[in-house]
């Protein structure tokens, strides 16, 4: 009885029927881009739109004032829509400007499209309830508004607190420059603050007494530095110095932070690693005489994916075509190429999918599932999801080719009307696919089956320390 309700040319119906709304709900995010955690216009208009299409709302899910959870339904397979609207900062930028033209000096700007990434799983969302409403099919839907995945793990924090472990699927999608299911797995990833406390003295007259917390941050990075030629060849260690204790050269810096973001494959191996970082740090400590604070801000798992689920959704993209750009888009795309972007660039953004789309403006094919699976060198809170509940993702191109992410040349690319049609098109991948595995629940089967034999059975530990409440990572 399911076949023409949940069917995909009524999906997209539902899709199309809506698009308005949520093309204009995303363009009113690029245009006020908050930080992590600080989302709250974001929320405010995603839950006004929301509760006007019938779901219930859940405010400050997780114990954070920007995350909410809404919903459809009560029987029925539990299916999830997650998005993401934060920013990056200092990246303010002119709309369809081929040169950086901040709009706002210093303000944020949503580098990473999660403007489109959240509006576009919403409408998703609202595409699917509008379906099974509409024929009285069984099944709840859940958009899960998830805060700060640039800085601060939102979705981990939401992990622990226990809000989706009834779900029986988890979708996502992200904006790119190529169409595809994604396949890879991510890095886990650890974020640590590590301040360092000494004691201050006059620099010339009595620097005996001094104990140099800035010596400490120094000697601690000197040491990382040399660890780097012994840890494993995939794993990634950056830092930044948040705290150098001060501008006066001529006082001995009583305090100094750092703060460190160590990756790997899958989550003990950055365990491991950052275990060895904290000991290069204890050791900087000893050398300089200071003490030392080491407090975990965030963290998350490697992706699983899920083969049964990503073959569901590309059969869906086959099926659906490409995002159908214009000669518009085309004209636009090729002139930020030319004015902006390298020949480097263009090659670096298509090498890990397919160097022959170096030649091309955008990307209006689909590219074939891969081999073998690989690893994403990128990290992700929808890894922690991926532990708890079956999940898959697509990519669609929003942005011409040679356009990196965290770029101004993707924010000003954000709300034209090609990110436009590549954010449909997403809403439309992830809206028939989840109608897929609830017309045929043998999908939602084989997926959970394949999650329990990738996990080996183990429970999802959340990888932040209990103490630690979110946002401490901007602190």
């Amino acid at each position: 009885m399911f076949n023409d309700p949940l069917s995909l040319n009524e999906i997209v119906r539902r899709v199309d029927d809506r698009k308005a709304a949520y093309l204009e709900l995303s363009d009113r995010i690029w245009e006020t881009p908050e930080l992590a955690f600080e989302e709250h216009d974001a929320v405010r208009r995603q839950i006004a739109l929301l509760e006007g299409e019938g779901f219930r709302i859940t405010r400050n899910a997780g114990g954070m004032a920007t995350a909410f959870v809404a919903e459809y339904g009560s029987i029925g397979p539990v299916i999830g829509f997650l998005g993401e609207f934060d920013a990056l900062p200092g990246l303010s930028q002119v709309s369809g400007a081929t040169e950086i033209q901040a709009a706002e000096h210093g303000a944020a700007g949503h580098g990473c499209g999660h403007n489109l990434l959240g509006s576009g799983s919403a409408l998703a969302a609202a595409a699917l309830k509008n379906a099974l409403a509409a024929e009285g099919i069984p099944g709840v839907v859940r958009y899960y508004g998830c805060p700060a995945e640039e800085s601060g793990s939102g979705k981990t924090f939401m992990a622990r607190a226990g809000l989706f472990d009834d779900l029986s699927l988890a979708l996502c999608w992200h904006p790119n420059v190529v169409n595809m299911v994604q396949t890879t797995s991510s890095l886990a990833c650890i974020q640590a603050r590590f301040r360092f406390r000494g004691h201050a003295s006059h620099a010339a007259l009595s620097p005996h007494l001094g104990r140099s917390a800035l010596d400490a941050v120094e000697l601690m990075n000197v040491g990382v530095n040399y660890l780097r030629e012994h840890m494993p060849s995939d794993a990634r260690v950056h830092y930044a110095v948040v705290n150098t204790g001060g501008d006066a050269p001529n006082v001995v810096q009583a305090n100094a932070e750092s703060l460190y973001l160590v990756r790997s494959p899958q989550l003990p191996q950055a365990q491991r690693l950052f275990q060895r970082i904290k000991k290069i740090a204890e050791g900087a400590a000893l050398m300089t005489e200071t003490a030392i604070d080491v407090e975990i801000v965030d963290a998350n798992s490697n992706v699983l994916p899920n083969n049964v689920l990503q073959e569901a959704m590309f059969e869906n993209m086959r099926r659906l075509g490409g995002p159908g750009f214009d000669a518009s888009d085309h004209v636009f795309a090729e002139s930020l190429q030319k004015a902006s972007l390298s020949e480097e660039d263009i090659v670096a953004s298509v090498s890990p999918y397919d160097r022959s789309l170096a030649n091309q403006a955008l990307h209006d094919g689909l590219l074939p599932i891969p081999a073998s699976e690989g690893v994403m060198m990128g990290s992700t809170d929808v890894g922690d999801v991926s532990w708890i509940a079956p999940t898959v993702q697509c990519h669609t191109a929003c942005f011409a080719i040679g356009t990196a992410f965290h770029t101004w040349q993707l924010v000003t690319q954000g709300n034209l009307p090609a990110a436009h049609k590549g954010m449909l098109l997403a809403a439309k991948a992830m809206a028939t696919t989840a109608a897929n595995c609830l017309r045929k629940p043998d999908l939602l089967v084989g997926a959970r089956t394949e999650l329990l034999q990738r996990t080996g059975g183990r429970n999802y530990a959340c990888p932040i320390p209990p103490e630690v409440r979110p946002g401490n990572s901007n602190a």
